[in-house]
């Protein structure tokens, strides 16, 4: 099976840009992020109020409407992030790199701690807003991930979603 590529949803002047680890096989079949069956995603966007209505991940490019946008560390589709290698990550993060300093962000929203730590090379990090930003000039936000296999619950999930947009307005 040939698997297709996940293109960015990314353009300038993006209030928040999605990072995620890489699009997992379902979103690399079907070439559009988030589209795991289990995967909360786009409910977390529309009951955040991140986005007016609940998407379906073939919309995704609407997400621009509203000044998001999604990309990944690493752009090869796996069943688990655990799949991905060093080199990976390591070419992954200058391309990201590359993306936040051409098309910079107001936030980065980072979709998972592990994105962040894979990106920023830290540890231990909180979740929300980080003190230390990897691109000048762009703030650094680390959400949960929406992945349906994290047990956190929904609600807890949500509240970080939400302060992202609260952050985002001000």
């Amino acid at each position: 099976m040939i698997q297709s590529l996940v293109p960015d949803i990314i353009d300038y002047g993006l209030e928040i840009l999605f990072v995620g680890f890489n699009p997992g096989l379902r979103s690399g079949e079907m070439g559009h992020h988030f589209a795991g069956k289990n995967n909360r995603f786009w409910k977390l966007l529309y009951t955040s109020e991140l986005t007016p209505c609940l998407l379906q991940p073939e919309e995704e490019s609407r997400l621009l409407e509203w000044r998001l946008g999604i990309t990944n560390i690493v752009s090869r589709p796996t069943r688990q992030a655990a799949e991905l290698t060093k080199e990976d990550y390591s070419v992954g993060r200058e391309i990201l790199k590359q993306k936040v300093e051409i098309y910079k962000p107001k936030i980065i929203c980072y979709v998972g701690k592990g994105v962040y730590e894979k990106f920023s090379l830290r540890r231990n990090i909180p979740w929300g807003m980080q003190q230390e930003n990897v691109v000048k000039g762009v703030l650094d936000y680390v959400a949960p991930s929406s992945s349906g296999l994290v047990r956190m619950k929904f609600e807890e999930q949500l509240r970080y979603y939400k302060e992202a947009r609260a952050i985002s307005t001000n």
